[in-house]
C-alpha cells in the first residue's frame, strides 16, 4: 500500500498500515532468499552425476541451445507483454473518451 493512495481521513494509521506492508515484504524476501539459496546448494548433488543431468550428457551444444532458448523466451515475453499493455492502454483511454462524452457539461 501507498501512503499516496491512502484517503487523508485516515491520519496516522496510513503510516501502520505502510509499516506492516514493508515488514511483511522484508518478511517474504527473506524466506525467498533462503529457500532459493537452499534449493542452490542441494541442486548439483540432486540433478547431476558425472555429467549427466536430467537432459543427458552435457556438452557445449546443449548449453548452447539452451542458451538461446532463454533469449528467445525473454525476447516472446517482452513482446507478449508488450501487447497487452498496449491493448489495455487503448481500452483505458477508450473508455475514457467515452465518459467524457457522457458526462454532461455546466
Amino acid at each position: 500500500m501507498y501512503l499516496a493512495r491512502q484517503p487523508r481521513f485516515w491520519g496516522r494509521f496510513t503510516y501502520k498500515v505502510q509499516l506492516v506492508t514493508v515488514r511483511r515484504t522484508l518478511r517474504l524476501f527473506a524466506a525467498s532468499a533462503a529457500i532459493l539459496s537452499l534449493l542452490l546448494a542441494l541442486a548439483p548433488q540432486a540433478l547431476a552425476a558425472d555429467g549427466v543431468g536430467l537432459w543427458g550428457r552435457t556438452d557445449d551444444k546443449v548449453v548452447t541451445f539452451w542458451g538461446f532458448g532463454v533469449i528467445i523466451f525473454f525476447a516472446v515475453l517482452v513482446t507478449v507483454l508488450s501487447l497487452i499493455q498496449i491493448r489495455l492502454e487503448t481500452r483505458r483511454e477508450r473508455l475514457r473518451r467515452e465518459l467524457e462524452r457522457l458526462r454532461p457539461r455546466p
